[in-house]
């Protein structure tokens, strides 16, 4: 089995435009959630999110770019150019044929799709722009991503909701371990700010209206997020030899379904993912430090979450730190994995635990060490990110530090 590295990382999202921005908010513990910026807002119950801030389109690319990239793609292109960037890699030849690309999203083009629903509901319009169907479909940032790179290998696009990026992320690892291919682009991206999203997550009555608490008492409901995380995913001996700066090791991921309820997690179904991810990765549960939680501030996740973590890990759980960064950046749906992969990146490289902001009053049913509002130094070898998704799909990754 090949080893798993990764060598170049990108993002935008609502702490920041790129990852240095983005482990600065949240080593300082900054919210990035605020008061939605959309259309139409005034007739939604919900009114913040984790918005991109200071976005505009027309300052990285051009009207034709802008009239097939819908703002998911944007953002992944966006976030994709700054891992490349750091990676050094280029792809040709025999390295371009077997290297690919593997995403998340969730809602993909949902923005482009609320936009003409305007165009022929609303406004009677009878005809659409041509690039509709190209410009909104999930696979579109992949296919965009693999030809602004020539990466000409396994390429497709992951919807497994709030899991999406997870999923993504350990097939990349599986393509690379297995020695299907040297080199992978994975991670995730989410658009899902629109009037007719934030309408629809409203009926789910799951939605926070203040702020996102997880592992509070007080917690009342998740908020939305946008942006991208990807990430450059190498063989380790490929890495080696290009003299490439090894951010972190992928070392394990589990994959589990729940095959219960719809919408409400189970924590078997979560604790499986976990004890597979630790099996995989051929580690102890002792030695894993730190772990970024599903953590949506959902009084069922939440709960739910601290059981799974308890029974995966016995009397080690309370050792443990766990912290959830959507309290932060907010929920990016199919995006969010890959985000939160930035803070396990982080911990490893750069011994800071990223706090669950907006903690307030403590839950029994979530006892564990929640880093509650400040972030902390510590040594850690060893941690996980967590993915729960809507539908029991459950994607847990395994890293280590290099």
């Amino acid at each position: 089995m090949k080893r798993v590295v990764i060598t170049g990382a990108g993002t935008i999202n609502a702490l920041g435009h790129d990852v240095p921005q983005t482990w600065a908010a949240m080593a300082e513990g900054r919210c990035g959630i605020g008061e939605l910026k959309i259309r139409d807002v005034e007739r939604l119950s919900i009114k913040i999110g984790g918005q991109v801030r200071d976005y505009v389109p027309e300052d990285h690319f051009n009207r034709q770019q802008i009239a097939l990239y819908d703002r998911f793609t944007q953002f992944t292109l966006l976030a994709a150019k700054q891992a490349m960037a750091q990676s050094g890699l280029t792809f040709s030849g025999e390295l371009a044929a077997r290297s690919g690309v593997v995403l998340g999203t969730s809602g993909g083009g949902l923005t482009t799709q609320d936009e003409n629903y305007r165009v022929v509901y609303e406004e009677g319009k009878n005809r659409v722009h041509p690039f509709v169907v190209p410009k909104l479909m999930n696979n579109a940032a992949c296919s965009h991503v693999s030809m602004e790179y020539n990466l000409k290998g396994p390429s497709f696009t992951v919807a497994t909701a709030c899991a999406s990026s997870n999923h993504a992320m350990g097939q990349a690892f599986q393509f690379i371990r297995s020695g299907m291919a040297p080199a992978m682009v994975t991670g995730g991206s989410e658009s899902m700010l629109c009037f007719g999203g934030v309408k629809a997550w409203e009926g789910l009555r799951v939605m926070s209206k203040d702020a996102c608490r997880p592992f509070s008492a007080n917690r009342n409901g998740m908020v939305q997020g946008e942006g991208a995380a990807v990430f450059v995913f190498e063989e380790y001996e490929h890495a080696k030899a290009r003299g490439a700066d090894i951010l972190a090791e992928v070392i394990g991921f589990a994959m589990t379904s729940d095959a219960s309820d719809i919408v409400m997690p189970s924590k078997q179904g979560a604790a499986r993912a976990i004890s597979g991810a630790l099996r995989d990765a051929r580690i102890n549960p002792e030695e894993v430090g730190y772990i970024n939680a599903h953590g949506t501030g959902t009084a069922a996740n939440d709960k739910t979450e601290c059981a799974a973590v308890a029974d995966a890990f016995g009397a080690h759980a309370d050792k443990l730190m766990i912290s959830s960064t959507k309290s932060m950046h907010g929920h990016l749906i199919g995006g969010t994995g890959a985000v939160e992969l930035l803070a396990c990146v982080m911990a490893l490289r750069d011994g800071v635990i990223a706090p669950t902001i907006g903690y307030e009053e403590y839950d029994p049913e979530c006892s564990l060490d929640v880093v509650p509002n400040e972030a902390r130094q510590a040594n850690v070898d060893v941690v996980l990110s967590n993915a729960f998704a809507f539908g029991g799909l459950n994607a847990v990754l395994a890293l280590r530090k290099v």
